[in-house]
């Protein structure tokens, strides 16, 4: 279930708002419902409330719980794509980089990965490594300036990993960014998304 989708689960589950209050309603001790069968009427009028009261609050923290956690994710992590087919996953400062599904599909079977070291500096723009296929090979550019803090090390090894998970488990590398600002600069989703169709064409 997507995030949009959790709260009007929750209404719909959750909505007391016909229940009336009108003591002609409440549960009394001739009524055959169980959850009112011993109670004299003062008191089953309180059962009641009680649990109104209880399971509109339930009501109110799902919905509450659901959009903070919505909103969390959204701060916590976005994608974001460079127009030469780079993407970086920002979570938490620091962003997992490596070439686009489109872009591996471009350069067909993929033979050979290069990657920098560990504690390597890159401006945004600069070339990081490269990637070879039997059809080219083409740098490969940081997305934002930043420190690299980890490399995918399966991919000199497994290079063809790329071919099928270019943007999953075969990331090339992971730098912890400078200025977040940089990340205006680059396309979201949808632009990138469009910006391939226009490519493809």
């Amino acid at each position: 279930l997507t995030s949009t989708a959790l709260p009007h689960l929750a209404d719909a589950a959750y909505d007391y708002t016909g229940i009336s209050c009108h003591p002609s309603t409440l549960l009394t001790p001739d009524s055959s419902s169980r959850q009112g069968a011993h109670l004299p009427p003062t008191m089953a009028s309180v059962a009641i409330m009680i649990r109104t009261v209880a399971r509109a609050s339930l009501s109110r923290a799902i919905r509450t719980n659901v959009a903070t956690n919505a909103a969390g994710s959204f701060r916590s992590a976005s994608t974001y794509f460079t127009p030469a087919h780079e993407y970086i996953k920002v979570e938490d400062g620091v962003g997992t980089c490596g070439i686009t599904d489109f872009a591996q599909a471009a350069l067909g079977d993929i033979v050979y990965v290069e990657l920098p070291e560990v504690g390597d500096e890159f401006e945004k723009g600069d070339s990081f490594g490269s990637v070879e296929s039997v059809k080219a090979a083409s740098d490969v550019y940081a997305p934002v300036t930043g420190e690299i803090v980890d490399i995918n090390e399966s991919l000199t090894d497994e290079p063809g990993l790329v071919n099928s998970g270019a943007e999953g488990d075969a990331w090339f590398i992971k730098i912890k960014v400078d200025d977040e600002g940089e990340l205006d600069d680059l396309m979201t989703p949808d632009m990138y998304k469009e910006h391939c169709e226009k490519e493809s064409h």
